[in-house]
């Protein structure tokens, strides 16, 4: 069985890896240098990875056939805006760093639908379930913007200024999620809380850039900080914002005009 990666990076390769060792046939591709061919390359693929940033999205997307069965493992998709057209797609998510995948170290992620068990359970990596797609790609999405102020505040793991905040992000997170059409239980599984907590810390990449901000307000990024991308699209109103955010308002201002 063939199998088509969009994104070639660390956490492409990760799960390419897997696939591999399973004996699946994996190609991966780069959806900036080769988006214009990718319909009549993934002709022979039975499912297409998505692994790429989530700025890519609404560029790539178009180009993709949409019979085919699509896995989003992107995080950083806000909602699914540009995925409605494909009927047939799964999300998988979850606190699981590609490093952390590649070792081998346990790591429980959320899935939706029972084929991205079946293609990547592992003895060290399983998978808890649901079937609310959008709460799912919205905790992947939302779960980076809360990291970036974690780091701008310098919280510390397990600390309770760090645990105080984790809550109330975790409530915020819920209420954004209700108010959208989502299932506000989908924070409590492994693409929520866990999630959450994992990325607000090293060596999360968006609390890196929240860190060194503090520090350095001019900072700019070389490498993609998900939680940018995700600040911009809330900017754009892609989602209802319910009222009386606590954490939510003071990112946006921190970040401003920097993504």
């Amino acid at each position: 069985m063939k199998i088509s990666i969009l994104g070639a990076g660390a956490f492409g390769t990760a799960l390419g890896g897997i696939l591999a060792s399973k004996g699946y046939d994996i190609d991966y591709y780069d959806p900036k240098l080769q988006r214009e061919v990718l319909s009549s390359n993934l002709e022979s693929a039975k499912y297409i990875i998505l692994a790429m940033p989530s700025e890519s999205l609404p560029f790539l997307l178009p180009h993709l056939p949409l019979y085919k069965p699509i896995i989003v493992a992107t995080k950083g998709i806000l909602s699914d805006k540009y995925l409605k057209p494909f009927r047939n797609y799964m999300v998988m998510s979850g606190p699981g760093f590609a490093d952390d995948i590649k070792s081998g170290k346990q790591i429980i992620l959320t899935a939706t639908d029972s084929v991205i068990d079946e293609l990547f359970e592992t003895d060290s990596l399983k998978f808890d379930h649901t079937e609310d797609r959008l709460g799912v790609l919205m905790c992947g999405a939302l779960k980076n913007v809360y990291a970036i102020f974690a780091g701008y505040l310098h919280l510390e793991r397990e600390t309770s200024d760090w645990l105080n905040y984790i809550k109330t992000a975790t409530m915020e997170i819920k209420e954004i999620l209700l108010a959208n059409g989502a299932d506000p239980n989908t924070v409590n599984l492994a693409c929520g809380i866990p999630d959450l907590k994992l990325t607000c810390g090293y060596p999360s990449r968006n609390y890196e850039y929240g860190d060194i901000l503090r520090a350095n307000p001019g900072y700019l990024p070389e490498k993609t900080v998900e939680g940018l991308s995700t600040i911009k699209r809330i900017r754009q109103n892609e989602i209802l914002l319910p009222d009386k955010l606590q954490l939510l308002p003071e990112i946006l201002k921190l970040v401003k005009n920097k993504e």
